[in-house]
Order: structure tokens, then C-alpha cells, then sequence
């Protein structure tokens, strides 16, 4: 007499029971495909749209020669191929020198950045209890809601007194108008990192700066990427400063070189569109190579451990 299948599988879990070994959960059932937020698709497919088509004109008619860039297709790929537009573009916006310029300026303001609001948030954190950090903090979030040309006639004054009508000015401005928000995203990270690391640092005898430095610091990774990129993105596409604040045309960064190129040679549009796509591609290069860590050191931030 054979024996039935659910008298065997009956059997087997009972016997499991019995000596103690833990039940074997039952298979679960197959994934229900959830809903599609097609109002949300739809919305994030027509942002994209909005960016990559200007992105795309740019990318071919940058490779286009000057008759294709006037015929009035701008959606047709460039036949033939060509990069004539870079070469010209190259000479005569001085590439090179308006490019070192703003990497100058650009690379300060984010070490600047990092350095300055890790250590101001560093002394918030730590003594939020105290009334003088505690305001200077809410001190730092009201400037946030400053903007720039409300202060652009005190600051070109104040700039052109001190002698710093030039990169260097440009660059310790970025700094203090970028310290607020970065401020606020470290204090929010430093919140998270538990006290007790700090103690066991002093207790084996370190310093502040030892703590600061030796610990904190290098905990405070993926938040500093995150100011970093921010700062850097703020700093490489601002117009407004650079063309405010500095007073020779040949020290100029590279979104004011472009803006004078626009005006200067409008009708050439592979040059000028060679010119912009120059100007903007380490931007788009240092974003798509760290935009995980915006996220990942906003998100760490949000959550106190």
C-alpha cells in the first residue's frame, strides 16, 4: 500500500516540531506587480525631455560645420562630422586660460567649503546647549535667505577697498555664501554620530582637534562629498559674481567668457555651441561621477542615530 504525499509532508513537520528545529516557512506566493504612478511618469519623462533636447542640439551642432548650423534643422546629425567649431572656439575665447582661471576658483571654494563648515559644525554640534552656538547657527540659515544682488553693490565696493576685485575675491565670496547651507547639512550629519566616540577618543587622552581630526573628520566622508558637490557646481556655473566682482576682462571665468563670446559671434553657431558644450562638460563629467553620494550623504544626514 503506497503511502500518500500529504501523510508524508505531515510527518516530516511534525517531526521538526518535535525535536525543537524551526518550522520551514511555506513558499510565498508570486509578487503582485504593483501600480504604475503614471501622473508622476509622465512628469519626470516630460522634465527629462526639457533637458536632453537642448543637450542633444547642443551635442550636434557643435560637430556640425557653419552651413549645417544655419540651414534650420537643428535636429539633424551632423554629415559630415567636423570640429572645426571646437578649433575656432578654442582660440578665441583663450580656452585654456579662462578654464584654469575658473578650476582655481572652483577647486578653493570647495576645499574652503568642506574645511570651514565641518569645523563650524563641528563646534554647533557639540555645544548646541550654549546659547552663542545655537544662535550663531540660526544666524548662518538667515543668510540663506539672502540673495546675492541684494548684497552686489556693498560687496563690489567692499571688494574693490580691499583689492580683491580678482579671482581671489571671487573665490572667498563663493566660500562664505556657500557656508550657510553646507553648515546646515553637516550639523544634521554630526547629529547622527554618537557622542560616545568623542568620549572613548578623550578618555585615551586626545585633544578637540585630535577628536576633530583623527575621528570626526574622516566620518564625515560622504557629507563632505556632498558639500563638495554642491559647492562645486555653484561655484563653476556662477555668472553673477565673477562678472561683478572682477574687474579685468582677461582674469574672467568661463560662464562670463561665454556670455561675452554670445554677444560677440552670435552667428556662429557651432562655434558658440563647441563653446558652451567646452565650458559645461566637466560639470556634467564631476556630476555623473558623484551624484550617488548627494544622496547617500543627505539621506545618513537625515536620520539621528
Amino acid at each position: 500500500m503506497s503511502v500518500q504525499p500529504a501523510l508524508v509532508v505531515e510527518t516530516i513537520e511534525a517531526t521538526e516540531v518535535i525535536e525543537g528545529a524551526p518550522a520551514r516557512q511555506k513558499p510565498a506566493g508570486r509578487f503582485r506587480m504593483e501600480r504604475v504612478n503614471w501622473p508622476g511618469t509622465i512628469i519626470l519623462i516630460l522634465c527629462a525631455v526639457t533637458v536632453l533636447i537642448p543637450l542633444y542640439v547642443t551635442l550636434t551642432t557643435a560637430f556640425k560645420t557653419q552651413g549645417q548650423a544655419v540651414d534650420g534643422n537643428a535636429f539633424s546629425l551632423p554629415a559630415p562630422f567636423s570640429i572645426d567649431g571646437f578649433v575656432t572656439a578654442w582660440g578665441l575665447t583663450n580656452f585654456p586660460l579662462a578654464f584654469t582661471i575658473t578650476a582655481f576658483v572652483t577647486g578653493f571654494t570647495v576645499a574652503g567649503t568642506i574645511l570651514l563648515a565641518s569645523i563650524a559644525s563641528f563646534a554647533i554640534a557639540r555645544n548646541w546647549d550654549k546659547r552663542l552656538f545655537r544662535w550663531s547657527f540660526y544666524y548662518l540659515l538667515m543668510a540663506m535667505f539672502i540673495p546675492f544682488p541684494v548684497l552686489a553693490l556693498p560687496q563690489i565696493q567692499l571688494t574693490g577697498l580691499a583689492g580683491l576685485d580678482n579671482p581671489v575675491g571671487v573665490t572667498i565670496l563663493h566660500i562664505m555664501f556657500q557656508l550657510s547651507f553646507s553648515v546646515l547639512l553637516f550639523t544634521a550629519f554630526l547629529r547622527s554620530i554618537p557622542l560616545e566616540l568623542e568620549e572613548s577618543a578623550r578618555i585615551d587622552g586626545a585633544s578637540t582637534w585630535q577628536a576633530f581630526w583623527q575621528l570626526i573628520f574622516p566620518l564625515l566622508a560622504p557629507m563632505s562629498a556632498t558639500v563638495g558637490i554642491f559647492a562645486f557646481l555653484a561655484s563653476w556655473n556662477d555668472f553673477m559674481m565673477p562678472s561683478l566682482i572682477i574687474s579685468d576682462p582677461g582674469q574672467q571665468t568661463l560662464p562670463v567668457v561665454q556670455a561675452i563670446f554670445q554677444t560677440q559671434f552670435s552667428n556662429n553657431y557651432n562655434v558658440s555651441f563647441a563653446s558652451y558644450l567646452m565650458a559645461m562638460a566637466p560639470a556634467i563629467i564631476v556630476y555623473l561621477f558623484t551624484q550617488r553620494w548627494v544622496m547617500e550623504g543627505v539621506t545618513q544626514g537625515a536620520v539621528k542615530g
